[in-house]
């Protein structure tokens, strides 16, 4: 099935989604459209594929959830406190792509491990925010860039790239003595940005 078939068929489904009430005509605790029976089951299917995903199959499957949207959320939203780190970026990265603002509080309540919030997971939160308009944890992709792995890096400075217009020169490619020299550039603009640099100028 191609693409634009698949998208059709899924636009069709969505289409179909309801709100859920109680016999008292009560909204169901969801804060989001409630999927149709057909597309609760497709969400659920997905989402216990998940764990078992990898590389392009994985990615399709992030666009997938994307597509679906606000009757996703809630399944989303408990797969980014899943114990698997990598579990928990897909769900991240799928939330991210909906470019729904409404969903940026729900991610700052997320609630992991001090060590987990410190690696991977927490750059994908800020990764997944900055999509979404918040641009409250760029310091921690700014931290990313002086991450050892080339991918990380290219991730972190493509996500500013993306939501600031700006590189700074950083090339995740390039040698350490260069991109130190463009994070301190990155950090000069945060600290101007946030008026931290204002104050020192001040205080000095």
């Amino acid at each position: 099935m191609n693409h634009r078939l698949q998208s059709l068929l899924l636009l069709a489904v969505i289409a179909s989604c309801r709100t859920v009430s109680d016999g008292n005509g009560k909204a169901s605790d969801s804060d989001w459209l409630i999927a149709s029976p057909i597309l609760a089951q497709q969400i659920e299917d997905e989402a216990a594929r998940l764990p078992w995903t990898h590389g392009f199959e994985r990615l399709e499957q992030i666009r997938w959830f994307s597509m679906v949207g606000e009757p996703s959320y809630d399944t989303l939203l408990e797969l980014c406190e899943d114990e698997r780190d990598d579990v928990a970026s897909a769900a991240l990265s799928a939330l991210g792509n909906t470019q729904d603002r409404r969903l940026v509080p729900y991610i700052h309540r997320i609630e992991w491990s001090k060590e987990r919030q410190g690696g991977d997971l927490g750059l994908e939160r800020a990764r997944t925010l900055l999509n979404l308009g918040d641009w409250s944890e760029i310091p921690v992709l700014i931290r990313g860039l002086r991450d050892n792995r080339q991918y990380t890096r290219t991730l972190c400075i493509q996500a500013l790239h993306g939501a600031t217009g700006e590189t700074y020169g950083f090339d995740a490619k390039a040698d350490l003595t260069d991109r130190v020299r463009a994070i301190d550039s990155w950090e000069v603009w945060w600290r101007a940005r946030t008026g931290e640099g204002l104050l020192g100028q001040s205080g000095s």
